[in-house]
């Protein structure tokens, strides 16, 4: 829930104003535990045998993990996950986990559009791995709270 005072003004926003950034490190212990939680134990998500003989290059991190990742920093920014009304991506590329070199998805939160009359706020996403686009058409729709009016 966020704090009172500190949600993101509707009337503060700009068409292409980046609103947050995050990188997150993904290891293969990360895979295991995501799947622990989702309950999806495709070995193609931490055995490179199985995704090699499925013809994958290597062990790709689950998709719902990227897109779960890729929103975050947009919860975060506006502070309540309930503001968020919408959020939709396209998967275009996977998330190679190297065995030691783990990985690390990026995300850049820029506004994509405001509509005023309806209080929400496009929120675009660039989401990368080795400079890569992974999700396309990235988008989150936020609600937010317009400035109060002062002409009363």
């Amino acid at each position: 829930m966020s704090i009172i005072g500190t949600t993101p003004r509707l009337d503060d926003l700009a068409v292409g104003a980046v609103v947050a950034e995050a990188s997150f490190p993904l290891i293969r212990d990360s895979l295991v535990r995501y799947a622990g939680a989702s309950g999806d134990f495709n070995p193609i998500h931490y055995r490179d045998d199985v995704a090699v003989s499925v013809g994958l290059p290597g062990v790709l991190a689950h998709g719902m993990l990227t897109m779960g990742l890729a929103v975050q920093p947009v919860v975060d920014w506006v502070g309540d996950p309930g503001r968020i009304v919408d959020y939709q991506v396209r998967f275009t590329r996977p998330v190679l986990v190297d065995p030691a070199g783990g990985a690390v998805v990026t995300v850049v939160a820029k506004v994509g559009a405001i509509d005023a009359e309806a209080g929400v706020a496009r929120i675009d996403l660039t989401v990368t791995f080795n400079e890569a686009t992974v999700l396309g058409k990235a988008q989150a729709r936020v609600s937010l709270a317009a400035a109060p009016r002062t002409d009363a």
